[in-house]
């Protein structure tokens, strides 16, 4: 089924979920490993270029996301949680939309403020804002903070689902999988 129902999540919703997390994982990696290149070199600037491509997919897949997920409600968890564990994880899941949606954002803003191109595999976006010296380093310390978050709220999310699963034995983790025939 390609849309979310009472038993779980449709196939659109889990893989843009799953692809989500595969872009997340290769963006933080892209970023971590870069160190491991002098500067200058061919292998950093490429890493750099796979962090801007990758990052800017996982913004406009997040587009995506928003839209299923205002189109097709939630499925059911059972057994049905407290009260405040689910407005726990409706707040939750807006840091992690806020992370998906912000955190590439501030990036494109952040090449458009430095005069850099934006690449987006084998296109270039049009910068957001004017090259602008004197914004260039704040939106660098947003981007690299809310980053740094990112590491926690995705941790969390993880841990959380696991507790579900294995603790709890709801329907939460088993939602977002595929469903066997």
């Amino acid at each position: 089924m390609i849309q979310n129902s009472e038993r779980g999540y449709g196939i659109a919703s889990i893989a843009l979920h799953w692809l989500t997390l595969l872009l997340i994982i290769a963006v933080y990696s892209t970023m971590e490993f870069r160190g491991l290149f002098p500067k200058g070199s061919i292998e950093r600037d490429l890493m750099k270029q796979w962090h801007f491509m990758l990052g800017l997919g996982i913004f406009f897949i997040a587009l995506g996301r928003v839209v299923l997920r205002l189109l097709w409600p939630s499925p059911r968890i059972v057994p049905t949680p407290p009260a405040w564990m689910e407005k726990l994880a409706r707040l939750g899941h807006l840091g992690l939309y806020a992370l998906i949606v912000l955190l590439p954002l501030l990036g494109w803003l952040l090449l458009s403020a430095a005069g850099k191109p934006v690449p987006f595999f084998g296109a270039e976006l049009p910068a957001l804002i004017a090259p602008s010296p004197d914004l260039r380093e704040p939106i660098k310390e947003a981007h690299e903070l809310i980053a740094n978050f990112g590491y926690a709220l995705i941790a969390l999310h993880a841990v959380a689902a696991i507790y579900h699963h294995h603790i709890l034995k709801d329907t939460t983790l088993t939602n977002m999988l595929p469903r066997r025939r």
